[in-house]
């Protein structure tokens, strides 16, 4: 099945919205956060992202049966000090869309955009079509001005069968250990994926498309590994360990957001780690849009016990211990230094 149409629909929300999210950053002022029950910070540009991702697959694929799956709600929106934080997503969603200009439309209204964000409270599951939608995954690395992620996937099914992940701030050149993420070179890539048709890479201002496959490399010591850049998203020993066991010489590079999906992708590494603390619950909206683009380039993305990511379960992902990403020449010495360095941290109480 060809799921062209929904493909379309999807990049061009993932560009809307990371059009809004790089005005927000330029002007990012410490009144744009606010704080969910996770402390995570929660920028007015995440609501926006979501409201205008919502809007748009609305406005591209008219149905009465949507669904999404999305990391955020109107909750705080709608008490008593949500009103100005409203007014002024409202306005960038309004601004972004008429810049654009492709939709003959009224502006939105403040409770236009309460509802298009409440339209992301699906639970998914393995039955239908759902959309998965992470605003900005790399929320921290969003608000240092560095890298960040719009995460859009379809599921169908309960499978993943579409991909695109807009990066406003990734180099479109290869990055390596030796480069600062420096946002003075060209940046902006937006990757997009449908299962059995390849991932495609472009600059996020509408240049042709490449295809792009992972890296090739069979020699661990010439791997290169990604990992979270905040050491409270992944057990850093834990990666330096496998690293060390599995004879990579070259130093972790770290960067938030599913970026690192997308730069594994077009084989700027050859390996992606998380393993988070214990008691975290992955969500499907971290990793669905990164998945399908790494294996439909060629990779292998897996939990630590080697098994396929399941996004048919709901909200989270039930994983054993954490996530993998490598080609597949490299799997198999991946996984068992993983099991060697699990083993080990597991006998070791201070681990």
């Amino acid at each position: 099945m060809s799921y062209e149409k929904e493909l379309k629909a999807a990049k061009k929300a993932a560009s809307l919205a990371a059009q809004l999210c790089q005005k927000v950053q330029k002007a990012l002022l410490q009144s744009d956060v606010h704080s969910k029950s996770d402390k995570s910070p929660v920028t007015v540009a995440d609501y926006g992202s979501q409201a205008l991702v919502s809007f748009v697959l609305g406005k591209e694929l008219p149905t009465d049966s949507f669904s999404m799956v999305a990391e955020e709600d109107s909750a705080d929106l709608r008490e008593d000090g949500g009103q100005e934080t409203l007014e002024r997503i409202t306005k960038l969603i309004n601004d972004t869309l008429s810049s654009d200009g492709s939709y003959d439309l009224s502006p939105l209204s403040g409770e236009d955009v309460l509802t298009a964000i409440d339209s992301g409270k699906s639970e998914g599951g393995p039955s239908g079509r759902h959309w998965v939608l992470d605003p900005i995954d790399g929320t921290k690395g969003f608000l240092r001005g560095d890298q960040y992620a719009i995460a859009l996937a379809l599921l169908d099914e309960g499978k993943v069968v579409l991909g695109v992940l807009a990066c406003p701030n990734l180099p479109l050149q290869p990055i390596g250990n030796s480069e600062k993420h420096s946002l003075q070179c060209q940046a902006g890539c937006l990757f997009f994926a449908e299962v059995g048709g390849g991932t495609h890479m472009q600059s996020l201002d509408g240049s042709l498309s490449t295809k792009v496959h992972v890296s090739s490399t069979e020699n661990p010591a010439e791997a290169s590994f990604f990992e979270s850049y905040e050491a409270a998203h992944s057990l850093h020993d834990l990666s330096s360990s496998i690293a060390t066991k599995l004879g990579v010489q070259a130093p972790p590079v770290r960067i938030d957001s599913q970026a690192k999906y997308g730069a594994l992708s077009r084989g700027d590494g050859a390996i992606y780690l998380r393993f988070p603390h214990k008691g975290y619950r992955e969500k499907i909206w971290d990793h669905a849009a990164g998945c399908i683009v790494v294996s439909e380039a060629g990779g292998v993305v897996t939990d630590a016990g080697g098994n396929p990511l399941d996004f048919s379960k709901g909200r989270f992902l039930d994983l054993d211990t954490g996530i993998i990403v490598t080609n597949k020449k490299l799997m198999p010495l991946l996984l068992k230094a993983v099991r060697d360095a699990l083993s080990e941290s597991q006998a070791t109480p201070s681990l």
